[in-house]
C-alpha cells in the first residue's frame, strides 16, 4: 500500500521523526517527502499513486480536483485534532475513511484545564499579584475566600476534551455541572456530573470552563447576558476557540475586575498589541499552548501510526471521523 505525508514543513519537522518513518515503512510504501501542496507535477505524480495520505497541520485542502488526481485514494489519517481544515465533500463523497488523532490531542487539553481549576479555586492570580506587591505573607489572605473544597466546576460541552476534564476531576472534591444539548442527562450524570441548563451553569459555578467547538451557531455563545450570570469572583476559562465567547463583553467584565479569566485562545488571536488584557492582573493569558506540544506530540504521531497500521491490515480504525459527526464537532 502506497502512503505519504500532506502538511507544511513547519509540521513535518515537528511531528514526523525517524522513529515514526520507519514504523510506517513496516506496513505501508511510504513515500518520505511530504507533500505541502498539491498543484505540482511531482506532487500530481505521488498523488497518481497514493491509498493513504498521513495528513497534520497545514495540509492542502482536498479539493474535489485534488481528489479527482487521486483515484486510489482510500484513507485520510491525521496526525492532529480537527479535520475541518483540509477534508472536503468531495473525500466523504468517494467513500475515503477518515481518522484523526482528536482523541489524543484532548488530554494534554484536559490537563492543563484541570491545572487551571485548581489554580483558579486557590485565587492564584490575585495571591501572586498582592504577593507581589506586598512582599509579605499577608497576601494569603486574599485566598481566604478561595479553595477547592467542594467548589463548582462547570463545563460547557462534553466534548473530546470536555469529557477528559471530567474524567481527570473525579479525584477532587468538587461539584462538577455539564450543560450540552446533545447529550442525555443519564449520560451526563454517568461522566459523573450533573446536568444542567446554560443559565443555570454560570449562575452556579465557580469556575466556567468552556470546551464548546467553534460552529456558526456557537460563535459568540458565551455573550454578555451569559457572563452576566456568572457570580462576582468566577474564573472563566477557555481552550476551546476564542470566538466562542463574545471578545467585547468579556473585556468589559474583566476590566470591571468582577471576573478572572484562564485564556489560552483568544478572538482575534493573537489579541492587539494595545489590547488592554495584556496589562490585567486578573487575567492569564497563554499563547495556544494547551494542546500537544514538544514530547507530547508523539501521542499524535503513535495514534496516527495505529491507525496506518490497523488498515494496512484490513481493520477498521479505532478513531473514525463519520461526515455527519462534522457538524457537532471541531
Amino acid at each position: 500500500m502506497r502512503a505519504a505525508f500532506a502538511m507544511n514543513t513547519t509540521s513535518f519537522e515537528r511531528v514526523v521523526d525517524e522513529r515514526l518513518a520507519e514504523r510506517l515503512q513496516r506496513s505501508v510504501d511510504l513515500v518520505r517527502e511530504p507533500l505541502a501542496e498539491f498543484a505540482s507535477p511531482q506532487a500530481r505524480a505521488v498523488l497518481a499513486d497514493v491509498e493513504l495520505l498521513v495528513t497534520g497541520w497545514g495540509c492542502p485542502v482536498l479539493t474535489p480536483e485534488v481528489v479527482a488526481s487521486a483515484p486510489r485514494l482510500r484513507a485520510v489519517v491525521h496526525a492532529a485534532g480537527s479535520v475541518r481544515h483540509h477534508v472536503t465533500g468531495a473525500v466523504w463523497d468517494r467513500g475515503i475513511a477518515v481518522s484523526s488523532a482528536a482523541a489524543a490531542n484532548a488530554l494534554p487539553v484536559a490537563e492543563y484545564t484541570v491545572a487551571m481549576v485548581l489554580l483558579a479555586g486557590k485565587n492564584v492570580l490575585a495571591a501572586a499579584d498582592a504577593y507581589r506587591a506586598q512582599r509579605s505573607r499577608a497576601a494569603t489572605r486574599v485566598s481566604d475566600t478561595g479553595g477547592n473544597h467542594g467548589a463548582t466546576v462547570g463545563v460547557l460541552s462534553a466534548s473530546l476534551v470536555g469529557r477528559r476534564v471530567l474524567e481527570l476531576l473525579r479525584p477532587f472534591d468538587l461539584h462538577v455541572l455539564v450543560h450540552d444539548p446533545f447529550v442525555p442527562g443519564d449520560v451526563v450524570r454517568a461522566l459523573g456530573a450533573e446536568p444542567v441548563g446554560l443559565a443555570e451553569l454560570a449562575e452556579r459555578s465557580d469556575v466556567f470552563s468552556v470546551h464548546t467547538p467553534l460552529l456558526p451557531e456557537t460563535r459568540g455563545l458565551v455573550d454578555a447576558p451569559l457572563l452576566a450570570r456568572l457570580r462576582d469572583g468566577a474564573t472563566l476559562i477557555n481552550t476551546a476557540r476564542g470566538a466562542v465567547v463574545d471578545p467585547a463583553a468579556l473585556t468589559a467584565e474583566l476590566l470591571s475586575g468582577r471576573l478572572n479569566a484562564v485564556l489560552d485562545v483568544t478572538d482575534p488571536e493573537p489579541l492587539p498589541i494595545d489590547s488592554p488584557l495584556w496589562d490585567l492582573t486578573n487575567v492569564l493569558l497563554t499563547p495556544h499552548v494547551a494542546g500537544s506540544l514538544g514530547n507530547e506530540l508523539r501521542r499524535l504521531t503513535d495514534s496516527a501510526a495505529q491507525e496506518v497500521e490497523r488498515f494496512a491490515a484490513g481493520l477498521p480504525f479505532a478513531h473514525p471521523v463519520a461526515h455527519p459527526a462534522l457538524s457537532r464537532t471541531a
